[in-house]
């Protein structure tokens, strides 16, 4: 199993369902806020809006909160202004880890994100030290039961897809961040349903850790999780399977 997938997997099992529900609308209201502030409020026009909305779906959010987060982007609603600031450093056994965040305050997340970094054995560096590490690439995963594997190629590829790539439970899209949105479409359109859509940061090699190593990663990677600034976290720690669950 991939890095990207074993971290989209275990954050579903960590902490109370109610805390993650929290953090996670919290998180979306932040993307939609930029998102429409960025591009405005029209959702067909706006890629990046259209995309923060459907994962609000996905996560059951009201819709009154979705709009309110919209009008604050565009200025209808008066809102807070967040600027999104990418921190990048290395983590136990010197794993590469990128931070995506949205914040009102650049002092606070920066000596949050730095304190986070130190007690957990790895330290924040410079930008661009690790960046060089990962490429841009949309990823849409796939459930493998029931699907008809020729059809998912053929739907997938000819709308723009560079690779699919098997693993164990799943088929992983490979997109170009310009193309993710029309392979997505011509998925939807072939109702071939997936269990994620999001254009991430994917390593390109993988930084094999074990014992305290992999333990202090992981607290980390759950640090960062809980942090209230950060919106998205990348790693290309591969870390053993018995310590994910």
């Amino acid at each position: 199993m991939s890095g990207h997938s074993k971290w989209a997997n275990i954050k579903h099992k960590k902490g109370a369902a109610d805390a993650r529900r929290g953090r996670i609308f919290t998180r979306l209201i932040k993307e939609i806020t930029m998102a429409a502030r960025m591009g405005g409020g029209d959702i067909n026009a706006n890629p990046r809006l259209r995309t923060a909305i459907l994962a609000a779906k996905a996560e059951n959010m009201p819709k009154d909160n979705w709009d309110r987060a919209i009008k604050k982007g565009t200025g209808e609603l008066e809102g807070v202004n967040y600027e999104e600031m990418i921190y990048e450093g290395y983590g136990p056994g010197g794993a590469a880890v990128m931070v995506e965040s949205l914040t009102d305050n650049k002092n606070r997340t920066v000596a949050d994100i730095r304190h986070i970094f130190a007690k957990c054995g790895g330290n924040l560096g410079e930008s661009g030290c690790v960046s060089y590490m990962f490429d841009k690439k949309g990823i849409i995963e796939v459930p493998r039961k029931g699907i008809d594997e020729t059809v998912l190629m053929e739907t997938a590829l000819e709308a723009g897809a560079e690779d699919i790539r098997e693993e164990e439970d799943t088929f992983e899209v490979i997109t170009e961040p310009q193309a993710f949105e029309m392979v997505k479409e011509a998925l939807d359109s072939a109702a071939i349903t997936y269990k994620l859509a999001e254009v991430t940061m994917i390593p390109k090699t993988y930084s094999n850790l074990s014992g305290k190593e992999a333990e202090q990663m992981l607290r980390l990677m759950e640090m960062l999780e809980d942090c209230e600034d950060v919106q998205k976290m990348y790693t290309n720690a591969d870390i053993p399977e018995e310590l994910m669950g």
